[in-house]
């Protein structure tokens, strides 16, 4: 019999971050806290800007998205978030999205599966996901309750469970 599998990956989903970034943006143009106050959010590049002007309204801005995002579903691990920036008269606050198990925080994992996990489980790295195999599919449940069970820096998924 052939070994069953299953990838850890860290991966977001683009479009619902989208979303959660249009919801935000809708909410704050209609709230009366955010009026008069150049509260915005949108993309820029590759990173989410939000400014306001002052430094409790933009983390104020910071905390309905990631309420947005929460409610689509995106754990809040994937969000890397700066500090607020004075700029001009404005304060301004970039995030990114942390996507990829780094090679070191893919080796912690595999670590924690061999020493911790059923035998005859494998882990192996492959570029930024992990790949997880046994012969026994109840060992694989196993491991994936494992993971779930600590309490990780870094948002993970399950994929390609065969």
């Amino acid at each position: 019999m052939a070994d069953s599998s299953f990838d850890i990956v860290s991966k977001v989903e683009r479009q619902e971050v989208d979303n959660a970034l249009n919801q935000a943006s809708r909410e704050i143009s209609q709230r009366y806290d955010f009026k008069n106050v150049g509260a915005s959010i949108e993309w820029s590049g590759e990173k989410i800007e939000m400014r306001a002007n002052s430094e409790e309204r933009v983390k104020a801005i910071l905390d309905v998205f990631q309420s947005k995002l929460v409610k689509r579903g995106i754990s809040l691990k994937a969000l890397d978030s700066g500090e607020p920036q004075a700029s001009g008269k404005e304060y301004k606050i970039f995030a990114s999205l942390q996507e990829g198990i780094s090679q070191e925080n893919a080796k912690k994992v595999a670590k924690i599966i061999r020493d911790e996990g059923p035998k005859g489980v494998k882990a192996q790295v492959q570029g930024e996901e992990l790949r997880v195999s046994s012969k026994n599919r109840d060992d694989l449940q196993s491991v994936i309750a494992l993971i779930k069970g600590k309490d990780l820096d870094f948002a993970v998924q399950f994929v390609n469970y065969r």
